[in-house]
């Protein structure tokens, strides 16, 4: 299974961006799937998650409100619209296929993950 995270890049505060993941259709059409990010000297940590055909979704507090998840299975693409950004939302963020069909914010429940791609907020 190969993921491919894209659309990271430097923004002001209060910008916007929206990442995309790109996963097999065929793998992925029945997992849930999840973003987290890592900022630079902290642990990884969940963004936000959404079931395998998009009908339940969960955030982290910090994004709540200023991001949304969503998918198209029909190109097999996980997307991470992020609104309002700040300089706190600065880190690598990496896309996950879960073992499981729901939108879980459990890091083990990953089963494969793709490459970071790099936001800066600068402010």
């Amino acid at each position: 299974v190969q993921l491919q995270a894209s659309g990271g890049g430097l923004v002001q505060a209060g910008g916007s961006l929206r990442l995309s993941c790109a996963t097999s259709r065929r793998t992925s059409s029945n997992n849930g799937m999840g973003w987290f990010r890592r900022a630079p000297g902290k642990e990884r940590e969940f963004v936000a998650a959404i079931s395998w055909n998009g009908s339940s979704t969960s955030y982290t507090d910090s994004v709540k409100g200023r991001f949304t998840i969503s998918r198209d299975n029909t190109k097999g693409t996980v997307y991470l619209q992020m609104n309002n950004l700040n300089p706190e939302d600065t880190a690598d963020y990496y896309c996950a296929q879960n073992r499981y069909s729901y939108a879980g914010s459990e890091s083990q429940r990953y089963a494969y993950w793709g490459r970071g791609t790099q936001v800066t907020v600068s402010s």
